[in-house]
């Protein structure tokens, strides 16, 4: 009977937000000039791109497009690798970066736009550029009288599952702008409605909602094909643990940049690999094993150094907690390798000021709670109330059924 329910989840067809758009409600863009916020995986289910397909589009006027962190075509790889304005070689549109001396359009950029549409994948944690680049054009066209169309997608890893803290006044970047939770299990649809009533942005905003997805949909369940949102979350395998293993960025530990299984490998030169994966395994935490490894990044931290380490290999992954396991591994190399073990020196997403691993949680009481030894329960208990908090505040802003 589960194979069953199974299979039928996985034939089941999700129409995206921005086909709903060309196919039904072009009407919101007759008429107007239209900017594109996309990237590579902005596609239909046909691989065809979002550029392309709104340019076919009678009555679409498509004059700009503009281009999130690793650029319009996600080739850039790491944090704080600015993008070019160019022109597009196949369209002749000009092509704005917003991860360049600007992370928002310039009234200059949008001067021959009416309507932005943002057509941008994202991956279900708190910690990913993308949606608020899309907070940052609601907040020009706000301020400029244009108008947002936000065409939504799946959230990757479902969106039933809600966990970790929830960022903190005083700790907002471009990684954290809003107190969610690490895991948010929303759409970027969702979040663009909360993000404009919630929290008070106040644009003109029409979502295009998806049809067919639910909530407890994995991506992999939809029927649309994968294309990587950014260069170091290439599977749904690496989407699936980067809730809490991107905390690692905000340490001298490896993250697995630079290798095949970003996120999913963890490790340093000094990490003994058996060691560590001995005491992670004693955790006996949900929907997971630890494979001790070794492991050598070609670019980013240690690269052509040798790391011992784990890889986080998911075997359940609706019992499997991102972020307490993200959290379990860091604490488990500060507890082993303290003498080694470092934390991340600023800059880090622009932020100059405060220790990045504190920039990225969202709060400094994550890295103290690790410094002092607290507990994974206790962890794991002060984000609840926070999470509580949360699912009350988001429930007017659900487009989907559970």
């Amino acid at each position: 009977m589960l194979e069953v329910e199974k299979s039928l989840r996985a034939s089941r067809r999700v129409v995206l937000g921005v086909e709903r758009l060309c196919e039904s409600r072009a009407e919101l863009l007759k008429g107007s000039r239209v900017g594109l916020v996309c990237n590579q995986a902005s596609v239909d289910r046909a691989l065809e791109h979002s550029a392309d397909v709104l340019r076919r589009t009678d009555g679409v006027n498509l004059t700009a497009l503009f281009g999130p962190q690793h650029g319009i075509r996600g080739d850039l790889q790491d944090n704080m690798i600015e993008t070019p304005h160019t022109v597009d070689a196949e369209t002749g549109l000009p092509v704005y970066s917003l991860y360049s001396e600007t992370r928002e359009p310039t009234e200059e950029m949008l001067r021959d736009v009416d309507v932005i549409v943002c057509d941008l994948p994202d991956v279900g944690c708190r910690i990913y550029t993308f949606v608020y680049t899309i907070a940052n054009c609601m907040r020009v066209a706000r301020r400029l009288g244009k108008r947002v169309v936000v065409c939504d997608r799946p959230n990757p890893i479902g969106g039933a599952a809600v966990e970790g803290n929830l960022l903190e006044a005083g700790f907002e970047s471009f990684v954290g702008q809003f107190p969610l939770p690490t895991r948010h299990g929303m759409t970027a649809g969702e979040l663009a409605l909360m993000f404009n009533e919630h929290f008070g942005i106040g644009c003109e905003l029409e979502v295009v909602p998806m049809e067919g997805w639910t909530r407890g949909l994995w991506y992999d369940e939809t029927g649309l094909p994968w294309v990587m949102p950014s260069p170091n979350i290439p599977t749904l395998d690496s989407a699936t643990v980067f809730p809490g293993t991107v905390h690692v960025e905000g340490t001298q530990v490896s993250e697995g940049r630079g290798t095949t299984r970003p996120f999913e490998l963890v490790g340093a030169p000094y990490v003994e690999a058996a060691e560590l994966a001995r005491r992670l395994e004693f955790q006996d935490l949900p929907g997971v094993k630890f494979r001790a490894t070794n492991f050598q990044p070609t670019f980013q931290k240690h690269a052509g150094v040798t790391c011992g380490g784990v890889q986080i290999h998911v075997l359940d992954r609706h019992s499997f907690k991102p972020v307490l396991t993200g959290v379990a591994v860091l604490k488990a190399l500060y507890d082993m390798y303290g003498e080694s073990f470092r934390w991340k020196e600023p800059p880090y997403e622009y932020v100059y000021d405060k220790n990045p691993f504190d920039v990225i949680a969202g709060t400094q009481r994550l890295r103290m709670a690790l410094e002092k030894g607290l507990t994974l329960q206790e962890i794991e208990g002060s984000w609840q109330t926070g999470v509580e908090r949360f699912l009350e505040e988001r429930a007017p802003y659900l487009l989907y059924e559970a």
